[in-house]
């Protein structure tokens, strides 16, 4: 057997071990059912148009454009009974005069008022709200995949040490072979996780024409966002791995991969906090721990070059490989130590 088919054959492994877990299923479908939450609950809790009784038809065409819900009445008495009886939100009578229940309706007296001409030197077709809410996505989506899954690299590591499992495997497949099929799985599976959850989003937003523009601004973000994404996680996945070698059980996981979080965390809170147009946002965008989540950002918001990612994707590229071959090294040294924790720099010179 190859290396390449000993690596195959412990992804095929390691990916009827997640999909028969029960709490990665549950997990999925948790972030699933927050992702429509978080799309469907704004226009249910809205509860649709609002809708005006109008006597006369000197407004309805004010009140239409506004996207409310107008209904012609024959007299003022009919508008103000329906609006008694809550079958409409307001009633709107000749003068004009706004009627309402007990609430002023903010949506009618604004449709009716008489606004000054605006002229936009830069105009977008993406909502504001969404201009704040996509790049945040964005991080969360590296983060929260890149952290979760790293832990249950460094878990599965772990109890393969405890149960001894991994002698028996060590002696059936190379260790390299062992730690690239771990890595493959789980990014494939990352992957598809996420594929899901945006595909979802997608879908969910058009139902409910949440996001008008939406998907033509963010398609080019989400076009360099994959191949960052995967270098990224795979960047990272090796040094999980690494990390969790070094632990001789579960316990020791919170000390031996504080390293690795911290270079989860801090890119993460570092893209989320500083401006968008910013210098440092600019050099944390070519950074590799931090350019997964920069550069994504950076292109929706449309603050870089056409050069820019290319260049950035390449320095990820390069680090991803040198960090491959470091948790490759710390796995290999560290790994048959199933009694004692290891040291970083003793399992990097054992191997």
């Amino acid at each position: 057997m190859t290396t390449f088919e000993a690596a195959q054959l412990v992804a095929a492994r390691e990916i009827r071990t997640k999909l028969r877990d029960k709490a990665f299923l549950f997990s999925t479908v948790f972030f699933l059912i927050i992702v429509l939450a978080s799309i469907m609950l704004p226009s249910l809790l809205n509860g649709g148009a609002t809708k005006v009784a109008v006597v006369g038809d000197t407004s309805i065409s004010a009140l239409r454009a506004d996207g409310l819900d107008v209904q012609t009445v024959a007299d003022q008495a009919t508008a103000e009974r329906l609006v008694r009886d809550g079958d409409v939100d307001a009633a709107v009578l000749p003068g004009p005069e706004v009627v309402a229940k007990d609430d002023r309706p903010g949506d009618v007296v604004q449709a009716l008022s008489t606004e000054p001409t605006v002229r936009l030197l830069e105009t977008s077709a993406v909502n504001p709200f969404l201009k704040v809410i996509v790049p945040i996505a964005f991080a969360m989506l590296f983060f929260f995949t890149s952290f979760t899954f790293g832990m249950q690299i460094a878990q599965s590591v772990v109890e393969e040490k405890q149960t001894r499992i991994v002698e028996i495997l060590v002696s059936s497949v190379p260790v390299r072979a062992l730690l690239a099929g771990k890595v493959a799985a789980l990014t494939l599976l990352a992957f598809a996780q996420v594929a899901l959850l945006a595909l979802v989003a997608v879908v969910g937003m058009s139902a409910t024409d949440a996001a008008p523009g939406l998907v033509s601004a963010v398609l080019p973000a989400v076009g360099w966002f994959v191949p960052f994404f995967v270098l990224g996680f795979v960047m990272l996945a090796a040094l999980w791995a690494g990390v969790g070698a070094l632990a001789s059980r579960q316990e020791e996981l919170t000390s031996t991969t504080v390293p690795v979080q911290m270079l989860v965390l801090i890119p993460f809170f570092l893209a989320i906090s500083v401006p968008h147009d910013g210098v440092l946002m600019k050099v944390l965008s070519y950074i590799p721990f931090s350019s997964p989540i920069a550069m994504p950002i950076r292109l929706f918001d449309g603050e870089a070059a056409g050069w820019e990612p290319a260049v950035a994707l390449i320095l990820l590229a390069g680090t991803a490989v040198a960090l491959l071959g470091v948790g490759a090294r710390v796995y290999s040294g560290s790994l048959l130590k199933t009694q004692v924790r290891t040291n970083f720099m003793a399992a990097l010179r054992k191997a």
